[in-house]
């Protein structure tokens, strides 16, 4: 392991000292994640289980890690640009929309972490798609096709009013943001009575993610927040939110995910690919309480 100062004040923010999630202050390092540039390590909390990135990176890194190269693939940490593979991840976005509308009926909706705006295409189907993206870039993008209602920043300084949406989506979102407590809180706001919040992410204490360790895929330069399904569930309570779902891996079964996968192929013995994926949606459905064999979690949190 390489010897690492993480009292570097130009990429580093102070160490936490308590929970960003709790407060509680019996933290403790968990690992360090060496295997990017620059690296970082990871505490938790000993009373809610709860991961985070600390010391955290300063904002203007943050920021600079959704430039252009991060979708485009020429960064060390990057994801794809979805607009090359969009008629393919439409049977995912699709079949979510439809999963959502059949709950909440219609309304504003909200994506957070919107990218390109593809999925806020999917949605407005059923709803009036409205967007938050970090990246100048990818939003950018998708201001060219919404307007105004694609908001390029972040939660801290939105535009929206209190009470406006029936749906909001994080999907693959909360774990980028360093204050999540403070995001959730924002959103139950932002939900009309009887809405819906729908978050997708890891769950830390499945046992995909406590074999693996520091191993993990999941611990990646722009994830500043590990969750387990205990303790965002708690998190949701603690705001207010009364029904809460949890499906493992997913909501919209496995043929979206089946068929999404297909952008790569080029040939019949592709499909092989569809074995793992296949076996890993089927691990997924063992689980209990806050146990699970694999990560993959989706949350539905009604205002």
């Amino acid at each position: 392991m390489m010897n690492i100062n993480f009292d570097n004040s130009s990429i580093y923010s102070p160490a936490h000292r308590q929970c960003p999630l709790c407060s509680g202050s019996d933290i403790a390092p968990l690992d360090i994640i060496d295997r990017y540039d620059p690296p970082f390590s990871v505490s938790q909390c000993a009373q809610c289980g709860f991961i985070f990135m600390n010391p955290p990176f300063k904002n203007d890194i943050i920021n600079n890690l959704y430039r252009q190269d991060y979708y485009n693939g020429t960064a060390e940490y990057s994801y794809q640009d979805e607009r090359k593979t969009e008629r393919y991840a439409r049977h995912v976005w699709d079949r979510r929309i439809k999963f959502i509308a059949a709950r909440t009926g219609h309304g504003n909706f909200l994506d957070i972490g919107a990218a390109f705006g593809g999925f806020m295409k999917s949605a407005a189907a059923y709803f009036t798609p409205y967007g938050i993206e970090l990246s100048p870039y990818s939003g950018g993008h998708a201001r060219s096709i919404f307007g105004d209602r694609l908001h390029i920043g972040s939660l801290d300084d939105h535009p929206f009013s209190h009470g406006s949406f029936s749906v909001i989506t994080m999907i693959e979102v909360i774990e980028h943001i360093k204050d999540p407590s403070s995001a959730v809180k924002e959103c139950y706001d932002l939900l009309e009575r009887g809405g819906v919040l729908v978050i997708q992410t890891a769950n830390m204490q499945a046992r995909q993610a406590r074999v693996l360790k520091d191993r993990y895929a999941y611990f990646l330069p722009g994830h500043l927040s590990y969750f387990s399904m205990k303790n965002l569930t708690g998190l949701l309570r603690k705001h207010g939110f009364t029904t809460i779902k949890v499906y493992c891996p997913v909501e919209f079964g496995l043929l979206p995910k089946l068929l999404k996968s297909r952008h790569s192929f080029r040939k019949l013995s592709d499909y092989r690919a569809w074995i793992p994926i296949i076996w890993y949606h089927v691990k997924s459905k063992i689980h209990w309480k806050d146990f699970a064999m694999t990560s993959s979690m989706v949350v539905y949190a009604y205002k």
